[in-house]
């Protein structure tokens, strides 16, 4: 068994090198609200942290993306998300109208798909998961994996086809 100082220290370590890389994820997942992705993965870090001294440490990565999805999940099931979001100034054009190679275009093409399918997309496609690291990481089977993702490529040629000729 680890020694709470050296589990401390461990657990800080890694935050330090993979937090920016979970907030990434946790970004495409919440389609680009970088408020609402940094509480995601702040939700994942203590659900991670508690569950650390049970964590592998050659499965930490893949534990730490699955916690970030399921807080995602979460997230968008929960009462307060629901609500009115307020902003403090209007948009000046839908998230549609947006120019098509910038992150922001990414951000509004990943918005228009159910949470399970941009899960998917997101893991498979922009982080380059394994079809089994992203089963694990969205705990479920490697078909809905494939399934998801097709669908939601799919969904996204539908769309925009002129702009997702590269994907898949």
């Amino acid at each position: 068994m680890r020694w709470p100082t050296d589990r401390d220290r461990e657990f800080t370590e890694f935050v330090r090198a993979r937090r920016a890389a979970l907030v990434r994820v946790a970004a495409l997942l919440a389609s680009g609200d970088m408020a609402r992705a940094e509480d995601v993965v702040q939700t994942a870090l203590t659900r991670l942290y508690l569950a650390w001294p049970r964590v592998r440490p050659d499965t930490m990565d893949a534990y730490a993306r699955r916690c970030v999805v399921n807080a995602a999940t979460d997230e968008r099931r929960s009462p307060f998300r629901r609500r009115e979001q307020v902003r403090a100034q209007l948009p000046d054009r839908a998230a549609v109208e947006a120019r098509y190679d910038d992150k922001t275009t990414i951000m509004a093409l990943l918005s228009t798909l159910p949470a399970g399918m941009r899960a998917a997309v997101v893991l498979r496609y922009v982080e380059e998961l394994s079809v089994a690291e992203t089963a694990d990481a969205m705990g479920c089977s490697e078909g809905n994996v494939r399934s998801q993702s097709a669908r939601g490529l799919e969904r996204l040629r539908a769309v925009f086809p002129e702009h997702t000729r590269n994907a898949g």
